[in-house]
């Protein structure tokens, strides 16, 4: 995955969002590990949020950023998996335009090498609303460095070649023009 370093990078405005009945911003590792990450990388974290498995409360935020202009991106973490708790997936589908099911099945494929068969239990999901992508991870801290390492740090990077979703950001809401 080639980084075209005659490119200007471009920093973008990441929010974090962790979904968990038991976490909190004090001990929320997976939520710290991807806001060290962003950071790392030369984005700027936004904000960053802990709510419980609940649907509403998921939706209620994700509208929230959508409408924020300073935010570009909002990745979750938690939520994806099958119990009756697992919930992020159906709030995502509530607000997402455009599905970009690559993510999924990419991520399923990466995690596959490192976990087996037992990324079927994976329902991690991306896609994009009014103009902010949106990403939501599985709420493990190697989930978490899966899908920045290996996906959503090089899409999150403008001299990304052959192409990056920050290229595309201009674009994102040309059909409500």
């Amino acid at each position: 995955m080639p980084i075209d370093e005659s490119l200007a990078f471009v920093p973008v405005n990441v929010a974090i969002l962790t979904v968990s009945d038991t976490r909190s911003l004090a001990d929320d590792c997976s939520g710290q590990t991807l806001a060290d990450r962003i950071v790392a990388a030369g984005h700027r974290l936004a904000e960053r949020r802990v709510v419980a498995d609940d649907a509403d409360l998921i939706e209620s935020v994700l509208r929230e950023w959508i409408a924020d202009t300073e935010i570009d991106v909002v990745i979750s973490t938690g939520g994806t998996g099958l119990t009756g708790r697992d919930v992020t997936p159906e709030a995502f589908v509530r607000v997402i335009d455009k599905e970009i099911i690559g993510f999924g099945e990419l991520f399923r494929l990466l995690s596959y090498q490192k976990i087996g068969t037992s990324t079927i239990q994976s329902r991690a999901v991306g896609g994009v609303a009014g103009g902010t992508y949106l990403f939501a991870l599985p709420g493990s801290t190697g989930a978490v460095k899966d899908g920045w390492d290996d996906i959503l740090r090089f899409q999150l990077d403008a001299r990304h070649l052959p192409c990056n979703l920050v290229e595309l950001m201009p674009r994102l809401q040309e059909q409500r023009r």
